[in-house]
């Protein structure tokens, strides 16, 4: 029985704020009640007037009929500062998911001026409201922002629309369910591991010294301690066999990015050992230091490949794909 009239609940309330980028805000979508100011406003009202109608005062009368009709103008007033106004909001940009992600939101006003605009998440405080007044005839924009729950795809949070002016004595709010969703990519492993080893591309490169070249032609760009996830064909085992104490780290060559004229292929592959979430982490980072080297690079996933390429198209497929790798269709 709850879980039915829960299930009409949630019915009648979509309908009423059905997902859409961009809403208007008329008496169907509008709600107004007494703030506890208003509240105690009434009370104040209903006290007057029986001390009026027990001591017959006439002035007692007429001050509370004054201030039960600027409560009411207050009310129209609380009520039509939002009624008429338009909600859009702009495309969600992608971000990561160690970040806060940013909601922006156009306010179009085509009457007079609005004063007193809040908006915030549904589910946030009220002290988290962000205020904006829209002059006549124009509009005005707010940014918010929310925590994403992981990395993926996601529907955007209920936002909330309230104004208590003039008087603070009623509050008049509305939601608001955007359509759009927001991409979240990994978060980036910081510092950035070195790229992996490149290939040469239509031709066998010159053989070299082993010294200088890494399983596709790297130049050696130092040594550093082992790390969790490196490949065990990179470790200095002549060094390791000479080190006297058993706890003595690792040491592992570190090679700089493939040089011109070779691939370089981002593959998970190259980051088994890590857990997964930081597999994804590394690949971002990688992924983002390609680009910016402005390097020829592919993706290689878990049962699926992004061909080479660069530019902001292939960042944005690869990082849209490492969002959503592992997880359920």
């Amino acid at each position: 029985m709850w879980n039915a009239a829960r299930r009409r609940w949630q019915a009648w309330w979509k309908s009423r704020h059905p997902a859409r980028d961009t809403q208007t805000l008329t008496q169907r979508n509008l709600y107004i009640v007494p703030t506890a100011v208003g509240a105690a406003f009434v009370l104040t009202q209903l006290l007057l007037l029986v001390a009026s109608i027990n001591d017959q005062l006439s002035l007692g009368y007429a001050l509370t009929f004054l201030l039960c009709g600027a409560g009411l103008a207050s009310m129209h007033t609380t009520h039509g500062n939002l009624r008429g106004l338009t909600l859009s909001l702009l495309p969600p940009p992608a971000g990561h998911a160690d970040a806060d992600q940013a909601i922006t939101v156009r306010l179009h006003n085509p009457g007079r001026a609005r004063f007193g605009i809040g908006l915030r998440l549904a589910d946030a405080p009220a002290g988290s409201l962000a205020w904006v007044d829209v002059p006549a005839q124009s509009l005005a924009e707010l940014t918010l922002h929310w925590k994403a729950p992981g990395r993926g795809l996601h529907e955007l949070p209920v936002l909330r629309v309230e104004t208590r002016y003039p008087l603070g004595l009623f509050v008049a709010w509305s939601y608001w369910r955007a359509a759009s969703r927001q991409w979240v990519y990994p978060a980036a492993e910081q510092p950035c591991p070195p790229l992996p080893p490149g290939r040469a591309v239509g031709h066998e490169a010159p053989p070299q010294p082993h010294a200088m070249r890494a399983g596709g032609g790297d130049e050696l760009h130092g040594v550093r301690p082992w790390r969790e996830g490196d490949g065990l064909r990179h470790v200095l085992w002549n060094k390791a066999a000479q080190q006297s104490d058993p706890n003595a780290p690792l040491w592992v060559r570190e090679w700089s990015a493939p040089p011109q004229g070779q691939d370089c292929w981002l593959d998970a592959d190259d980051t088994l050992g890590l857990p997964d979430e930081q597999r994804w982490q590394r690949l971002t980072a990688w992924v983002l230091a390609a680009d910016r080297r402005a390097l020829d690079w592919g993706l290689r996933l878990p049962g699926q490949e992004l061909p080479l390429g660069q530019g902001p198209k292939q960042k944005r497929q690869a990082l849209e794909r490492l969002a959503l790798v592992g997880m359920a269709p």
